[in-house]
């Protein structure tokens, strides 16, 4: 009997032994997949903790490349206000001078007209004394310049170029050679004739015919008659004048002033 009851003892024991194992493997097993679960959920959260990093990352990226660009617009905008602040600093320096000339304009328009005035007078004079050539054109431009001179819209600046064109044209006569049709008292009738101008050096005439020729004398101020060896001269130059023939050398008479 005893020996059965210590058999007993140890197949309980056996029993309660394995019992236990079984209670404390089923336990860990719980706490096993407990610490799996609590794992993925870290993992998860963690996944979770890491895509908002990421996200705040980004918009942290984001927002300082926008700051980075706008910083840049900024000094843009720096450097083009401060040229527009030289432009209109330049500009307002402009006004002021212009409006300086403005006012002396006026007192420069009010100074130019006498002299415009006082140089048309002097050029009519000058015509008058001078060789009697081209006479209605000469005398029509002073007289346009008079009529100018009277309108007051024609700006002071027109007026000018045009008194100072004349004077350029009557230079111009000085070194120019030209032929023109006239008409011209000869023998006491009007007879239509070929004037040569030679600069102011000389004003020769010879008729259609060729039949006969003079020169302008400034002494006496009338014309007087050359004879017939300055034919061919004359003859010549006014080819020449018409650009019949090339320049060459003329020979004819030139009056001596004192």
């Amino acid at each position: 009997m005893k020996v059965l009851s210590t058999t007993l003892s140890t197949l309980f024991a056996v029993i309660l032994a394995t019992v236990v194992a079984q209670n404390a493997q089923s336990q860990e097993d719980q706490y096993l997949d407990e610490a799996k679960d609590k794992a993925t959920e870290i993992n998860e959260s963690a996944e979770q903790s890491q895509d908002r990093i990421d996200n705040i990352a980004n918009q942290i990226d984001s927002k300082l490349q926008q700051y980075k660009t706008l910083l840049k617009e900024i000094e843009g905008l720096e450097v083009y206000n401060s040229q527009l602040r030289k432009q209109i600093n330049n500009q307002e320096e402009e006004m002021a001078d212009l409006n300086a000339a403005i006012d002396e304009v006026s007192v420069i328009e009010r100074q130019i007209t006498p002299l415009m005035i006082n140089m048309i007078e002097g050029l009519e004079q000058f015509v008058a004394l001078d060789m009697p050539f081209l006479e209605q054109e000469r005398s029509d431009r002073i007289a346009d310049l008079k009529a100018m001179m009277d309108r007051a819209n024609v700006a002071p600046s027109e007026k000018f170029r045009r008194v100072m064109e004349a004077f350029q044209v009557e230079m111009d006569y000085g070194r120019t050679i030209e032929a023109y049709s006239g008409l011209l008292p000869i023998d006491g009738q009007e007879r239509e004739v070929e004037f040569l101008r030679i600069g102011r050096t000389a004003l020769l005439y010879q008729t259609r015919d060729a039949s006969r020729q003079g020169i302008w004398n400034k002494q006496t101020r009338q014309f007087e008659e050359l004879d017939s060896s300055y034919r061919t001269q004359v003859t010549k130059g006014l080819r020449i004048a018409k650009k019949q023939l090339a320049p060459d050398l003329l020979i004819v008479p030139v009056a001596i002033t004192d």
